[in-house]
Order: structure tokens, then sequence, then C-alpha cells
């Protein structure tokens, strides 16, 4: 919703002149091709002079069905020298189209006006959030006490609510605005401006599609990033097997002890010897420890496997 003034009835000398016009700071948007323009927002402009000053030509009509070319502001000149009172009325133009609802579906969902699609789409949610919603057949709905001075049945179903809402819809009520020409005053230019609120959907739509656009490409983009990740991750592993051939190629002993050294310091921590120490096992002093005896016992004493002889046996 955008708070858009409007500029009214500027007095200037023995003539006035009625001027509708965005205000001056707005002009900016203006420049702007995708803004809307001051007529799009109103269907029907309709100013009302004093009939007995201006008998012959009182009522002024501007009609966006007869020029629906965008206009930036209207302008009406009539000689006079007497204060008077001008009524204007404003029909806007709700795109898409609204309606006002019926005190009885005001009720049920708590907005005055509102377009056709989101009436229908409040009134589901209404059923959903009190679980009227028919278990035996999902297709009709239960009436409450409210639905019911609506609908006037205990229940519906739900492909006859944009049927049975049209006489609770009617078109929204215009704004009028009564404005006084004085022929003397201290606001500049003899201009006044009034606050009127209208949609404004233009931007909104176009951040919306880039949004939605930019979601899209995200999804691209991350579609891309994995790709890159599983091609990199291809790489470092022909890296790592051309490391590996390349070491054995060029020094196939020295490169096949490095790896039975590097596979034995790997089983020893895997078998839980890190603590051995292969170096003292080169000594005959290693073997005269007391707990040798003991441990040849063991392995000269141990179960022998299946279908294998027993240790020393011959």
């Amino acid at each position: 919703m955008l708070s858009l003034l409007l500029g009214l009835l500027k007095l200037l000398g023995e003539s006035w002149k009625t001027r509708v016009d965005p205000d001056q700071p707005g002009a900016a948007q203006k420049s702007n091709p995708f803004y809307p323009k001051f007529s799009s927002f109103f269907k029907r402009v309709t100013i009302q002079l004093d009939q007995r000053l201006y008998p012959d030509n009182h009522i002024i009509i501007w009609e966006h069905a007869r020029s629906p070319a965008p206009h930036e502001g209207f302008e009406v000149k009539r000689k006079g020298d007497k204060e008077l009172t001008v009524n204007i009325r404003l029909e806007m133009n709700y795109l898409p189209e609204k309606f006002k609802l019926s005190p009885a579906l005001m009720e049920v969902l708590g907005v005055e006006v509102e377009t056709r699609p989101r009436i229908i789409a409040a009134i589901w949610h209404y059923v959903k959030a009190r679980k009227l919603q028919n278990p035996d057949d999902p297709s009709f709905f239960i009436c409450d006490a409210p639905l019911q001075k609506v609908f006037g049945e205990s229940k519906m179903k739900f492909t006859m609510v944009s049927q049975r809402i049209s006489p609770h819809l009617s078109p929204p009520q215009p704004i009028h605005l009564e404005h006084k020409i004085k022929l003397s005053g201290n606001s500049p230019a003899g201009t006044v401006c009034y606050d009127v609120l209208v949609d404004v959907p233009f931007p909104i739509q176009r951040e919306l599609y880039a949004l939605l656009a930019n979601a899209e490409k995200n999804k691209e983009i991350d579609t891309c990033d994995e790709a890159i990740c599983t091609a990199i991750r291809k790489i470092h592993e022909h890296r790592r097997r051309r490391a590996f051939f390349l070491g054995f190629s060029q020094s196939p002993v020295e490169f096949v002890n490095a790896l039975i050294e590097s596979q034995s310091k790997d089983l020893g921590l895997v078998a839980g010897e890190a603590s051995r120490n292969a170096e003292n096992e080169h000594h005959s002093n290693f073997f005269n420890q007391p707990w040798v005896e003991d441990a040849v016992i063991r392995y000269l004493n141990r179960k022998p496997a299946v279908g294998s002889d027993a240790p020393g046996s011959t």
C-alpha cells in the first residue's frame, strides 16, 4: 500500500482551478517507466460543482474506459468569484478487482474489501483452522453458525463456494472528498492535500518475479557447485594414484620397502603394539627377561587350530 498525496483545487486570482495531481516529492518515481501513473489508480473521477453557480456544466466526469491512456493528473478550470464547496468522488481501479464483503461474510473473514480468489482462500483457511471439513466426504465442509449466516445451509460443497458468495460481494464504496474553494487563505498557492491509500502491485510483482528468477538461478548454481566439488574429488583421487604409480616406477625396491614399513607401522597401531620397540628385539638381552619363559610355555601349550598339527609335533 502507498500513501498518495492528491493536490486538489488551486485558486488563481478571480479564476480557480481544480487539480488532481501526485505530490511533488514523488516526481522521482514518475521517471520510472514501471511505476504506475496517477490515472491508473482510478476507474472514474467525478467532480461536482455548485449547480447554482454553474447550472450548465456543474458535473465533470473522467472515466478510465474512455481514456485508457495513463495521465499524471487532471486539471479542471472554471471562472468564478465566489467561495463554494466541491464534491469529489474517486472510484478506485483495483487490479485485480476487489469487492466489498457483506456484513455476514465480513464477520467470518474479518476483512471489508478483498479480491475474489483471496476471499475463497480465506474461507478455505477458516474451514481448515476450525476442522470443519467433512471426514466422510472431504469435498464438503460443515457450516458453523457464522458460515450458516453466509450460505444458509448446514453443509457446503467446496466447488460451490465461488458461486454462493457472489450475493455477498458488491463494488467497493467510492472515496468522497469535500473541498472548499476560498478566495483567500494561508495555504501555499491555495493547494490542499489528501491522503488516499491505493494498491501499488507493480514494483512488488517485479521484485517477486526477480526473486523467483534468482531462486531458479540459485538452484542452477548449487547444481554447478556440486558438479565442481565432484570433479575436484576425482582430480585429487587421480593425483594420488598417479603419485603412487610414479613412485613405484622410479624406484620399485625402495618404494616397496617404504610401503611395507609404513604398512607395518599402521598394523602395529591397529593391533595395539604401538609401544613395541623392534630395535630392542635385535639384542639377546631382550629374551633373557623374566616374562620370556612364561610366554614360551603359554605358546607351547596353546590350543592348536582345527586341521593343523600341534606346536613341536613331528
